[in-house]
């Protein structure tokens, strides 16, 4: 499971639509209407949020309102949208580590898209989240 601290607008088509279905599992757990996945490391910053399920909610309207800017039909009715606007910390360098992460991902899967972000001069965060100094998130599982 992977849920991108990165703004959705830099995923290629099978990462937004992955994105999508793995923040949806994500809600399930956080409902408690699944078994699976409760101690994922990826969970950990939306349990640790006031209000978890507003947080996750608001999450999932970024990513929802990115497939509606590619015309993709993600169902809206997934998303609880009585959710209280949040931000939950991230750390410069989390951001740093997904932007990598990505890139590798992306020189494989879809080289235009790598191309046309490695010019990148600055990259978003999902609104959900505020820059922090710091480095690579406790709980991220860091791939050599």
């Amino acid at each position: 499971m992977r849920i991108w601290s990165l703004h959705p607008k830099y995923l290629d088509a099978k990462g937004l639509v992955a994105l999508w279905r793995e923040t949806l599992l994500a809600k399930h757990v956080l409902e408690g209407s699944t078994r699976g996945y409760k101690h994922h490391p990826q969970l950990h910053r939306f349990q640790a949020a006031e209000k978890p399920l507003d947080a996750l909610n608001q999450y999932l309207s970024v990513v929802w309102g990115e497939a509606q800017v590619r015309n993709y039909r993600f169902d809206k009715d997934k998303i609880n949208w009585n959710f209280a606007p949040t931000t939950l910390p991230l750390t410069q360098g989390q951001l740093n580590y997904e932007i990598a992460h990505l890139l590798g991902k992306l020189h494989t899967r879809d080289v235009w898209k790598y191309e046309k972000l490695m010019s990148m001069k600055s990259w978003e965060a999902n609104p959900l989240f505020r820059i922090i100094e710091g480095d690579v998130e406790p709980w991220e599982i860091i791939k050599k």
